[in-house]
């Protein structure tokens, strides 16, 4: 099923017909939709004071510090969707893996997965390991009313790469390494995890989520002929799993220009582009069918007012001709960015494009 299309055997929700789903569906709208990657995160003090002396992955499987920092930047921005709270490897702890995010490194995997006999620690997902998603999702759908909720997910090759590596890594070699010497091992790496990722994926929609964003975080590493051989099948069963549900389905990577065909391709209905590539362009490499979503450089908002609008104004000029557009960050919110910085542009962008 298209996105274009409600979910069978039931009528449209109440967010059916938001400015954010109408565009993922490449309708008219009466302005263009914001949201912004890591909106509800440490660039909030709301945010830095509800999670002090909790653990990033305990944050996760709470439903109401969940709750509470999903709504956080709906509350404060007047963004057009939010975002579930969560973390790419929440699904990787849920089965077993022995992982902990550690402050200033990311993901670290204590055991990482290297040979074969590693893939049986890698079993099937079920609800009932993140009942806690499942939970926090029906909270938020009753505190969010008409704001579309967006599901996510680490794509098979971000979650592999943490996998093999053991942590995060610039290089990528033990992935790579696996994915040229043991093209075997590695679709089958891919293919489980594609799985997993569906599954996850299957809870949140069936919870209530009104879209889904797969994260391919780090498939800029690839060339194109290795992310066609080696990635674009697991992550094209990933969003073939969850088109019958017929939410709108988000793939977005960082470093990707070289693979928008493939991240369309894939099967997603939007595709996310990062700050290195017009929209223009990017709906080229693209081709038609699909809306974009981005692409501001989140570093633009630390320039001042003048700079961030004109710099918007740059992107909304890109996506003028495109079917349709999500504005959105090229990548997420940094940190320390001022949040009224980010207040300030979704009115802009409101204000620019309202029809």
């Amino acid at each position: 099923m298209s996105a274009n299309e409600s979910p069978a055997g039931r009528q449209p929700t109440a967010t059916y017909d938001s400015a954010f789903l109408k565009a993922c569906r490449r309708e008219p709208v009466p302005h263009t939709p914001v949201w912004f990657m890591r909106q509800a995160g440490r660039s909030l003090p709301e945010y830095r004071k509800v999670r002090e002396g909790v653990a990033m992955l305990d944050s996760c499987m709470r439903p109401d510090l969940v709750t509470e920092i999903t709504l956080q930047p709906v509350r404060r921005h007047g963004v057009d969707a939010a975002i579930y709270f969560s973390d790419i490897v929440v699904p990787l702890k849920a089965i077993g893996i022995d992982l902990d995010i550690k402050p200033g490194v990311g993901p670290v995997v204590e055991q990482p997965v290297r040979t074969r006999a590693d893939l049986a620690r890698l079993r099937d997902l079920t609800p009932e390991d993140v009942a806690y998603v499942t939970e926090a999702i029906g909270m938020l759908t009753d505190e969010l009313g008409a704001t579309p909720l967006i599901g996510f997910a680490g794509a098979p090759f971000t979650l592999a790469s943490y996998l093999v590596e053991g942590g995060p890594s610039r290089t990528y070699e033990n992935a790579k390494a696996m994915m040229y010497g043991d093209p075997r091992l590695w679709a089958d790496l891919l293919d489980r995890l594609a799985d997993i990722t569906a599954a996850f994926l299957k809870v949140q929609i069936e919870a209530g989520a009104s879209a889904v964003q797969l994260f391919d975080s780090w498939a800029g590493a690839l060339a194109p002929v290795d992310y066609r051989r080696s990635v674009l099948p697991a992550s094209a069963k990933v969003f073939d799993a969850v088109a019958d549900y017929g939410v709108p389905r988000i793939h977005f990577g960082v470093g990707t220009g070289e693979l928008l065909g493939l991240l369309g391709e894939a099967g997603a209905d939007v595709v996310g582009v990062d700050w290195r590539v017009p929209l223009d362009e990017a709906a080229r490499r693209v081709g038609p069918g699909k809306a974009l979503q981005g692409n501001l450089d989140p570093t633009v908002l630390f320039a001042g007012t003048e700079a961030v609008e004109t710099k918007a104004r740059e992107v909304l000029e890109s996506a003028a001709g495109l079917e349709g557009h999500v504005f959105n960050l090229g990548h997420g919110v940094m940190p320390s960015t001022d949040p009224d910085a980010l207040t300030r542009l979704v009115e802009y962008v409101h204000t620019q494009t309202a029809r």
